[in-house]
């Protein structure tokens, strides 16, 4: 296959000979894109491809996706596990007895030593979901620490609560289809080009066949505000305010549904009071938002007289001291012009994580299994007899998220650590401060695929873990779709499952509870049907199986085992079923189209949101706004793509961009390397001058482990605790350019 103009180095892709394709689910973004890996007549893995009959990708992929197949053999990979001595002198190799041993000895000993909740346990949004709750059953039920929370509370914490604020449970009630139904979409913070490639082909391929007004509300000109109709450059951290204006012009104008709101609402009146002050007239708002007040109007008329209008959001609403309230704001402006539940009219925010949905909804992070709260006593009974242990175990409330657990090893409250699928030496802000923090640890267990990990230097003991299709087990998509993931091949040299892993922790644990573990992932999911099933609850995944999943190339919950008997009474049981026939599996697509909530009244929480100006703003000494986010070629902390040599050649150092006339004004010349400084402490970067961001504006991808986040501040949201990653205030210096260029070398070479 041959792709380029003719004469001009094309690119050539050898046709690789195939012998058998295996079905799998891509492990990087939240898409949830089918994938099929090809195996050659040795059964080595030699490609891999879309699936053609997934509804999600139609046999699309993006970069990550083409390439993941190189994953398997990529370099780091950790094959034994390793123990440090006490004097935390160099790794040595061990056996997974002996590695497993230590770990439960150190996390009882430190429980006895300074009580239960010193040992805290961080999870990741990266694994299978079975893996997720068996590691919940595990924490929850065995170890017993209320410290336990994943990496999701970086990403989609403030989309949480804001869900539960508003409808009374998680869970996105809209979906991809919607796009093909909408008459209005409204991104904020979202660049879905870079961020989630397929699901902006989705988006396209909508507009292709019928055109509607796309609005992007991002500080920085993105890929997506390229291709908008609109672009609103709001000023960072005022999402609030630009809401309650939009709702002022809605409701000054008379374009709300009253109907709606009458039937399925309530808070209106405090709702109404507040967006009707003279804080947010457009007139007002303007001047704190950066919006023009005639545009805020245009905007506003247009989502409320669309037929059905729908709003997406990632990191910009979500990374911000307000993010809960900017989720709360955008789930207002759907209730209040009655756009929940129905086809193109949904509040949907774009998850980060390949699984971060699973770990919202079965890791027992927040709460228990199931989307159960630990406050509620029913839910607490319910879960102990199921698992076979005392209710009395189980603590009342959640505990400590990640982004307080750190603070909390600094004061001494907790004296151990296990880190799973998850990097914190980047991934979190203020990095000074976390590896003072990492390094006051009695005891850190690191549990990744790659032993090469920056969290591993601060480890006692680290546990090798198997990597994507080495495994067996389900993800949950950003529209609620459970896809599955075969095993295509053994785990690597002496890596082991998740799984696995768990499932022997906590043999280790028996002397507390000796509880049921499934021997295997498809076990584990069955349990999990059990405890889906309930009056009143959204989330059924009852009428699921893997080979239903697999048939269907992914079902969305909830899926009854009524809804799964009637639809295979209709067509057939999914082992038969013919291609066009699978979608009819393919679950519910839209959650609250009855208008009834998972509130105690059924009704739909309307909140009013005054606006509190909390963001560290440029100053004379820092005079820039920065900004962070990803880029298509990397995904997160580039743990995993930064080994891939197709993906890090495109991205392979960290760099900004900013202004051309800002870089004049200081006199930095395109391409040159300068020295970013915060009031955190300072990184080395390349310049790229583009007018993408605004002159008092710099961005940074945030992939790369020694840069934007020794700068970022990460104030913490009062309802989600999620970090602000976006509103920081720096400054730019310039540098020895050789002397950069040395530093830029190591680097790579790391």
């Amino acid at each position: 296959m041959i792709f380029g103009r003719r004469g001009r180095k094309p690119i050539r892709i050898p046709v690789k000979a195939v012998e058998q394709w295996k079905y799998t689910t891509c492990n990087y973004c939240s898409t949830g894109c089918a994938i099929e890996i090809g195996l050659d007549a040795q059964g080595r893995i030699v490609t891999s491809r879309g699936h053609a009959g997934a509804d999600v990708n139609r046999g699309k992929l993006c970069i990550k996706g083409l390439l993941e197949h190189e994953l398997f053999d990529s370099p780091g990979r950790g094959k034994v596990p390793l123990m440090r001595n006490k004097a935390h002198e160099t790794f040595a190799p061990a056996s997974w007895d002996a590695a497993l041993d230590r770990s439960a000895a150190e996390i009882k000993r430190i429980q006895a030593q300074y009580g239960r909740d010193a040992f805290a346990v961080v999870s990741t949004g990266q694994l299978l979901t079975e893996e997720f709750y068996t590691l919940g059953k595990l924490v929850r039920g065995q170890i017993g620490t209320n410290n336990y929370d994943g990496n999701t509370t970086l990403c989609m914490a403030s989309a949480v609560s804001g869900y539960k604020r508003s409808f009374g449970s998680d869970g996105p009630p809209g979906c991809y289809e919607d796009f093909e139904h909408t008459h209005c979409l409204m991104a904020f913070g979202s660049n879905l080009p870079e961020q989630h490639p397929i699901i902006y082909w989705r988006l396209k391929e909508a507009l292709e066949k019928r055109k509607f007004p796309v609005i992007v509300v991002d500080p920085r000109v993105t890929m997506l505000a390229q291709f908008a109709d609109i672009h609103l450059p709001i000023t960072p951290g005022t999402d609030v305010v630009l809401l309650n204006a939009m709702l002022h012009v809605i409701f000054k104008d008379g374009l709300e549904d009253r109907a709606y709101i009458e039937q399925h609402t309530q808070g209106i009146e405090a709702l109404r009071a507040l967006v009707m002050s003279s804080d947010y007239d457009p007139v007002h708002a303007q001047h704190v938002c950066g919006i023009d007040e005639d545009r805020i109007r245009q905007v506003a008329r247009l989502y409320a007289n669309a037929p059905a209008a729908m709003s997406i959001w990632t990191m910009g609403i979500n990374q911000s001291t307000h993010g809960s309230d900017g989720v709360v704001g955008i789930n207002n402006l759907n209730l209040v012009t009655g756009n929940i539940g129905k086809p193109g009219g949904t509040s949907l925010s774009i998850t980060g994580q390949c699984n971060a949905m699973g770990t919202r909804e079965w890791s027992s992070c927040s709460g228990l299994p199931g989307y159960r709260a630990l406050e509620k006593e029913k839910d607490r009974k319910t879960v102990a007899e199921f698992w076979g242990v005392d209710e009395s175990f189980f603590p009342k409330k959640r505990g400590m998220t990640q982004t307080d657990i750190f603070p909390a090893i600094e004061d001494g409250r907790i004296k151990g650590l296990w880190l799973v699928a998850t990097n914190p030496m980047t991934s979190m802000p203020n990095q000074p401060r976390i590896r003072k923090a990492m390094e006051q640890l009695e005891f850190l267990v690191v549990q990744d695929v790659y032993e090469d990990v920056e969290s591993n230097e601060y480890a006692h003991v680290y546990l090798p873990a198997a990597v994507w299709a080495e495994k067996e087990g389900c993800h949950t998509n950003t529209e609620r779709r459970v896809n599955l993931t075969r095993n295509v091949l053994k785990p690597y040299a002496d890596s082991k499952p998740d799984f696995w892993i768990f499932k022997e922790m906590a043999k280790r644990f028996e002397d507390r509870h000796k509880i049921h573990f499934a021997d295997r992932p498809e076990g584990a999911f069955e349990e999990m049907k059990l405890l889906s099933v309930g009056a009143g609850r959204t989330l059924d995944i009852s009428g699921m199986s893997y080979d239903r999943i697999e048939a269907a190339r992914g079902i969305q919950w909830p899926y009854s085992a009524e809804r799964a008997a009637a639809d295979e009474a209709r067509v057939g049981p999914a082992g038969a079923l013919e291609m066009k026939q699978r979608q009819d599996f393919k679950g519910n697509p839209r959650l609250y189209t009855d208008g009834v909530f998972q509130t105690d009244t059924g009704r739909a929480n309307l909140i009013a949101l005054p606006f509190i100006d909390n963001n560290e703003r440029p100053d004379a000494e820092y005079p820039f706004w920065l900004n962070s986010g990803r880029v298509v070629e990397h995904f997160h902390t580039r743990t995993r793509t930064g080994k891939i040599g197709n993906c890090n050649k495109f991205s392979p150092t960290p760099y900004m961009e900013m202004n051309p006339d800002a870089a004049d004004e200081l006199g930095v010349a395109h391409g040159a390397y300068v020295r970013v400084v915060s009031r955190r402490g300072d990184a080395v970067v390349m310049v790229q001058c583009t007018h993408r961001v605004p002159r008092d504006m710099l961005f940074i991808p945030f992939h790369f482990h020694d840069c934007v986040n020794r700068l970022t501040l990460g104030l913490l949201d009062p309802y989600s605790r999620q970090p602000a990653f976006k509103q920081n205030a720096a400054r730019v210096e310039k540098i020895d350019q050789r002397e950069a260029a040395r530093l830029n070398l190591e680097r790579r070479a790391f």
